[in-house]
């Protein structure tokens, strides 16, 4: 169950009223449907697929260590990232599922070193350990979860996005998946086109 999140790139809805259509159980769903998309991808790829470099025109990270603004992401690369967005996402969803509100700092976020994700293998134990964690923290939220709950955060994200209770916060990472899910594909593209013409000289 992969969400349509063409409403909000739009700015037809923001997150915050998508997520209140969700509930523990919708998102579970859609968490195991994002990871089966990651993992068709990945089963796919080879070690040299997994640390090919792609061509990225666009590619622009101003968070990025100095000398890396502006290279491409490989699928290790993206797999580290998404995977860390969505774990912090899910810590934030859990402590505000049990009524304890979150203030903007510290952030919940640690993030593998992408140059360590040099084999399909270990993209692949990532990805479980990912979905397995993310899963726990959706499992932490009480039967009934506190929704008036709230993150605290800019006046500006909230306007663009709503305020973020445990759905909307949780829904964050999915959404930030599925914006990468396109790389991902596009990624895997030109790593395999590359192998191939190798092949063919």
């Amino acid at each position: 169950m992969l969400i349509d999140f063409s409403p909000i790139r739009n700015g037809d809805i923001r997150l915050f009223d998508l997520a209140a259509h969700y509930t523990v159980d919708d998102l579970r769903l859609a968490t195991e449907a994002y990871f089966d998309a990651l993992f068709d991808i990945i089963n796919q790829a080879s070690d040299e697929n997994i640390t090919f470099d792609p061509s990225d025109p666009e590619a622009h990270d101003p968070y990025a260590k100095p000398g890396e603004e502006h290279i491409g992401w490989n699928l290790g690369h993206l797999v580290v990232h998404v995977t860390a967005s969505l774990e912090e996402d899910a810590a934030y969803s859990s402590i505000l599922a049990r009524g304890l509100p979150y203030p903007r700092e510290p952030r919940l976020r640690y993030e593998t070193a992408w140059q360590t994700m040099a084999t399909q293998e270990m993209a692949l134990q990532r990805l479980a350990e990912s979905r397995r964690i993310c899963l726990g923290y959706l499992s932490t939220w009480p039967d009934t979860p506190f929704l008036d709950i709230f993150r605290d955060l800019s006046e500006r994200f909230i306007e663009r996005n709503g305020p973020q209770n445990a759905p909307a916060a949780y829904l964050m990472g999915l959404r930030h998946l599925d914006d990468h899910l396109g790389q991902f594909q596009e990624v895997y593209r030109q790593a395999r086109a590359a192998a191939e013409s190798q092949s063919a000289d």
